[in-house]
């Protein structure tokens, strides 16, 4: 009996010592300053620990390179096809550079295959992590976040104070000037290269594949909001088992750089550093007694020579930002001035358009903020077949209406050659990203039919409820917005016209967009309230069957419109067939199917077969029952022989691939 319990105690301590072994991969640590013995860290090139604490990367030297990392490994991947696992790290740093205005280089967090780096063989702007030849190398396996305070064009970076996610190298995958967001959601600036200790959490999450990078002065609570975010999957980037460290390196200008406090966790949150613990850093210690003699001669021919270049580069920096802020206000738009917004305004409350939401053949649209409160700035060409003038009188026209179903146009800007239209931010994006794109959550029938009904009320407001009538033009899903809480808002009024009720309006120019333009339209080139209901059909069709109002078939190349493919399994017998399959089962059949059979209604080739604004409002509300309709009764083939037939002629169909997304432009 002793012997056998003897044999157990003996089995756990044993498997217990294998659990310990294959458990050092599994690291965790928290250096509150780097005070000995330090084992667990290994020093390459310049870098060194201080008698005070401090874990200094460079010392006021040009052209140097120091490294430092943690011994252990890191296993962060459970076999080489797993994925990566959440990891965690804080620390806080700080850099001074002898001329207050120019830095040298930077420092970069980085994770690497190796803890010795022994392919980096020179500095300077590869910041100690890459050189010339290695640079955007995939098989470099290096994700880093470096605070890069020199600005290399080379490696597109934002200015000479900014914070970036490399991986494999140093032209960033994100990045962002420095700095934090406050409580109140307003950026404020950070100056790596002053000298003062600031706080960095670089996170990422397994499952997610999101990045976050935030920064903070020192003492200062962690921001909620982080300075960049991404999603990037590393499980591409990563090894097995990887080294976490810093890697740091000078230039011309000396420049000393430090690492105070630092701490990392693997499948979990980083440990907190004791803020007060860790070791100050006083740059009076700056001068060194070697250093003494060079410096006492430099200093003498050297300063007024700095202060020589810096008037010149002050002189051109205030004559480079006037001109980069310039803009003519002709005589024509005072009428319009309190809708008009300053450019540098909204250059500064877009962080210098960095943060782009989208893009396409319109031009680029980007977020910011402006007064506390987030906008979407489009930026498009004002060269066009319509006058400046009238079109800007529209444009502010169109910003004076209110509902609850549009996006607000909260005024423009004009500069050069850009016209600029400011809306409103709606938070969840675009209707078609939720479409068409499998990574976004999917919506559910009642979400689908609340922002129908949201289009259909705002378009009914433009044709029938307004002092004048408003010709949307572009209706699409990519056009109809998402607020918080998911109700639909049509925007984007860049091709609008006005017109006064019971005329016409008054063009022979074809806008809009292919797979939403009717053939009416593009047979006489007139748009009306009737083109745009058209489109409106297009886009029920599209969200009830969650599929793009053009395809291409995968087999015969040929493009087929999503009107006639649900026309077409109508015809052949039950038009149910037609619904997104991913609409899941938690819907009203009866509700699904009229406005199927509204889409079609509203998309027919005859523009006295389609319903009006107000009539679609009552379908869609149940105040009146639509039309009990059969295929026959929509005369589905000669509508659809109509509608190829008025595609073919302006080379729809035999046109390349790239006309089937294009945006027709001319028609302002």
């Amino acid at each position: 009996m002793f012997a056998k319990l003897l044999t157990i105690v003996f089995f756990v301590i044993l498997v217990s010592q294998l659990l310990k072994s294959s458990s050092q991969f599994l690291d965790n640590f928290t250096y509150n300053g780097f005070h000995p013995p330090l084992n667990l860290i290994s020093l390459q090139g310049i870098a060194r620990v201080t008698p005070t604490g401090l874990l200094e990367l460079t010392n006021s030297t040009s052209h140097q390179t120091g490294h430092a990392f943690y011994t252990q490994p890191i296993r962060f991947k459970d076999s080489p096809n797993d994925t990566v696992s959440s990891f965690s790290t804080t620390f806080v740093f700080a850099i001074h550079s002898q001329i207050p205005t120019l830095g040298g280089d930077g420092i970069t967090f980085v994770v690497a295959p190796t803890s010795s780096l022994p392919f980096v063989r020179s500095g300077a702007q590869y910041l100690g992590l890459f050189n010339r030849t290695n640079n955007g190398n995939e098989t470099n396996n290096i994700f880093a976040v470096e605070l890069d305070t020199i600005q290399n064009k080379e490696f597109n970076d934002t200015n000479d104070n900014h914070v970036g996610i490399d991986i494999n190298s140093l032209k960033s995958v994100k990045s962002s000037p420095a700095g934090y967001w406050d409580e109140k959601s307003q950026f404020k600036n950070l100056t790596l290269i002053s000298g003062k200790p600031m706080q960095v959490w670089v996170e990422y999450d397994g499952l997610t594949h999101q990045i976050n990078v935030t920064m903070a002065p020192f003492n200062h609570d962690k921001p909620i909001k982080p300075l960049i975010s991404t999603v990037r999957d590393l499980s591409q980037v990563f090894l097995e088992d990887m080294f976490v460290g810093f890697s740091s390196s000078t230039g011309l200008i000396k420049t000393k750089h430090v690492i105070l406090g630092w701490s990392f966790r693997l499948k979990g949150r980083a440990p907190p550093l004791h803020l007060q613990s860790l070791p100050k850093f006083i740059e009076s210690q700056y001068k060194r007694s070697g250093d003494t003699p060079l410096t006492s001669v430099f200093i003498p021919v050297s300063v007024p020579l700095v202060f020589m270049i810096s008037l010149i580069f002050l002189a051109c920096f205030i004559l480079r930002r006037k001109r980069k802020f310039t803009e003519k206000l002709e005589d024509w738009e005072t009428e319009f001035r309190k809708n008009r917004l300053k450019f540098k305004d909204l250059y500064y409350a877009t962080r210098g358009f960095n943060d782009l939401l989208g893009s396409g053949g319109f031009g680029s649209v980007y977020k910011g903020v402006m007064k506390k409160k987030e906008i979407a700035v489009k930026r498009v060409s004002n060269e066009s077949r319509q006058g400046l003038k009238e079109f800007v009188s529209e444009i502010v026209t169109i910003g004076r209406m209110s509902h609850r179903n549009l996006v607000p146009l909260l005024g423009y800007c004009r500069r050069k050659k850009e016209l600029l239209l400011v809306y409103e931010y709606m938070p969840n994006g675009s209707l078609d990203k939720y479409l068409y794109n499998s990574s976004e959550a999917t919506l559910n029938w009642k979400q689908r039919i609340t922002i129908i009904k949201g289009v259909a009320s705002a378009l009914f407001f433009l044709h029938d409820d307004w002092e004048q009538v408003v010709i949307h033009r572009d209706i699409k899903a990519s056009n109809v917005l998402l607020d918080v809480n998911y109700n639909g808002r049509l925007g984007d009024f860049g091709l609008a016209r006005l017109c006064c009720h019971g005329t016409d309006l008054q063009t022979t120019h074809v806008a809009g967009t292919w797979g939403y333009l009717a053939p009416d339209l593009m047979r006489t080139g007139k748009a009306t309230t009737a083109t745009d209901v058209f489109a409106f059909g297009v886009l029920l069709l599209e969200v009830v069957c969650g599929r793009r109002p053009i395809e291409i078939d995968n087999e015969s190349g040929e493009r087929a419109l999503l009107k006639d493919w649900v026309f077409e399994i109508w015809r052949e017998g039950n038009i149910m067939d037609a619904k997104d399959p991913n609409l899941g089962t938690e819907y009203d059949q009866r509700e699904v199917e009229m406005v199927l059979k509204l889409g079609l209604l509203c998309s027919h080739s005859n523009p006295q077969a389609r319903p009006t604004m107000r009539q679609v409002l009552h379908y869609l509300s149940g105040d009146a029952m639509l039309p009990d309709l059969s295929p026959l009764d929509l005369c589905g083939s000669e509508m659809m022989l109509e509608t190829h037939h008025e595609l073919s002629e302006i080379g729809m169909l035999t046109g390349g691939s790239s006309m089937v997304d294009s945006v027709l432009s001319g028609g302002r």
